[in-house]
């Protein structure tokens, strides 16, 4: 077991977790320009995005670069520099550290050193879109970024398909379409869900409904990340019930128990709200 105490006298230095806005530079607290003003060195996911934000609130403090491709390389100086009495504040480009970005290995070495890490509250995208979403607030499932590729996404999804709680994932504008587009697969069209994009800013937007629906809006282009919110599934009982896998996976399951072919893909495409032509396209391998 072990006890921090976080401002109790201490022989080493305190690491501070330091919220930065997700848009609206308004968001950033008192606290946390005091704490940036008062460190020995600000560990930054990218030092040329926090130079613009320190320089708008007056913060000289000195900033160095602590993002994924240097994280092995700056940990021993960065735990060596706390042991030895200095104060250090860490902050990603938006939002808490260690939320979907860099900050949990530094936590983690901290923590292993009896090094006291200081949490500070701030902007938080997940939780800014899901108290408008018009989804039940709590319980909640935060899940952050999916896998990129299709087949590991729909594995992951079918893991959350029966979870009663609202989920929250974080996704690119770029891959929108195509996430929502195997949710819909996955959690079957009709789950309700909402969009949240550009949070914070004058363009803040909102999307709610259907995941079919949802689609469909998506399919048109869309800018800025975006927080993707499903409600959760009211009828777990029922999907229980559905089969499981990939679509493809399910033709073949009902093929491989005496069904057509085309018996099989006309009915998958039916339960699951796909295109009949594609899934046969894909099934064929044409």
């Amino acid at each position: 077991m072990q006890r921090q105490e976080s401002f109790q006298a201490t022989e080493t230095g305190r690491l501070y977790l330091v919220p930065t806005p997700i848009g609206n530079l308004d968001d950033m607290t008192f606290r946390a320009i005091k704490v940036l003003k008062e460190v020995n060195l600000i560990c930054a996911e990218d030092t040329r995005h926090t130079r613009q934000l320190l320089n708008h609130f007056e913060i000289t403090t000195k900033a160095i670069s602590f993002h994924e491709h240097n994280t092995e390389q700056r940990l021993p100086e960065l735990v060596a520099r706390l042991k030895q009495g200095e104060n250090l504040a860490q902050c990603s480009d938006a939002g808490m550290p260690s939320i979907s970005d860099p900050g949990k290995e530094l936590v983690a070495a901290c923590v292993k050193e009896g090094i006291p890490v200081v949490p500070l509250p701030g902007a938080n995208a997940a939780l800014t879109a899901l108290i408008a979403s018009g989804l039940s607030p709590q319980p909640f499932y935060f899940y952050g970024f999916l896998e990129r590729k299709h087949q590991q996404q729909v594995t992951e999804l079918t893991a959350l398909r029966n979870r009663g709680e609202t989920m929250i994932f974080y996704e690119a504008p770029h891959r929108l379409a195509k996430t929502l587009t195997t949710m819909a697969e996955v959690f079957g069209e009709e789950r309700q869900a909402v969009l949240a994009r550009e949070l914070t800013k004058r363009y803040e937007e909102f999307e709610r409904g259907s995941l079919a629906e949802l689609v469909a809006w998506a399919k048109e282009g869309v800018r800025g990340e975006f927080v993707v919110m499903v409600a959760g599934n009211d009828h777990p009982q029922e999907d229980e019930q559905r089969p499981s896998g990939t679509p493809l996976e399910q033709i073949q399951s009902a093929v491989d128990g005496g069904q057509s072919p085309n018996a099989a893909i006309k009915q998958v495409a039916k339960r699951l709200g796909l295109n009949r032509q594609d899934l046969y396209k894909q099934y064929h391998q044409l």
